[in-house]
């Protein structure tokens, strides 16, 4: 039986790189004109139509496809981080500069997925970033350097809907950025000064970009789904201290 499973090998390889082709083609098209047919994907994948069938069975199982890898980059680029920053500034301006890139690249997601797959399957798939988001913000009001007057649950979804907005936005062509004035946006909106919260923004990109050319960088893929980087809200800092704990005596922020 072993030599079946090495003569299989190549054939197995060659049908992944043909679904993940397909699904990048989808991702493209459907990006730039949401009633892409599946002629249209095959076309721009390079296959026929008939293969397209031979991996999906039809449209909502494509837009499932892709909803799947979406998925699967968002939970790997919020993995629990070992060490979590010590302050909720830095830790939210990094979940946001983090998720920006995952909703930039499946943002066409937004448009296609309450329709193809319902809203439950959609609220599964933002359910990590629902619940690492209520946790930062938490964290923040404890500490004293968010505000405090909308309890954490809804503030996050308060959250979610600033980042889904903006990212209906670049839909719309009203709107580009690379994540940096969202997280500032973001922070603002949780009551952080201005001028804080953008150096906060400069400080968290500027550290994953060095993470980026660490020396083990070249793990990386292009994808975020296929990213090794360590989470970029990770401190070298260590885990939060019982002083940063008390909201008397927050932990001083972007340190």
């Amino acid at each position: 039986m072993i030599h079946v499973h090495i003569a299989d090998a190549p054939g197995r390889g060659r049908t992944r790189l043909t679904r993940a082709r397909i699904l990048e083609a989808a991702r493209r098209e459907l990006g730039r004109d949401p009633d892409s047919s599946l002629g249209d994907i095959a076309e721009a994948a390079g296959v026929v139509r008939r293969t397209v069938y031979g991996h999906f069975n039809g449209r909502a199982a494509l837009v499932s496809g892709l909803v799947e890898d979406a998925a699967q980059a968002l939970r790997q680029a919020l993995a629990v981080p070992e060490h979590p920053a010590s302050d909720a500034v830095t830790a939210l301006a990094r979940f946001v500069l983090a998720a920006w890139p995952v909703g930039d690249r499946y943002r066409m997601l937004l448009r296609l997925a309450p329709q193809d797959l319902g809203a439950e399957r959609v609220g599964e798939v933002l359910a990590p970033a629902r619940r690492t988001a209520e946790a930062i913000i938490d964290r923040g009001q404890r500490q004293g350097v968010f505000q405090a007057d909308v309890p954490p649950g809804p503030l996050s979804m308060a959250l979610e809907g600033h980042l889904l907005g903006l990212l209906e936005c670049v839909n719309a062509g009203t709107w580009t950025d690379d994540g940096t004035r969202t997280a500032t946006a973001a922070l603002i909106a949780m009551g952080v000064d201005r001028d804080l919260a953008t150096a906060c923004v400069r400080s968290a990109a500027r550290a994953e970009r060095i993470g980026a050319r660490a020396p083990d960088a070249h793990l990386e893929q292009p994808s975020p789904s296929t990213s090794r980087r360590e989470p970029p809200w990770t401190s070298s800092s260590g885990p939060m201290t019982n002083a940063s704990a008390n909201p008397a005596t927050p932990t001083p922020p972007c340190t």
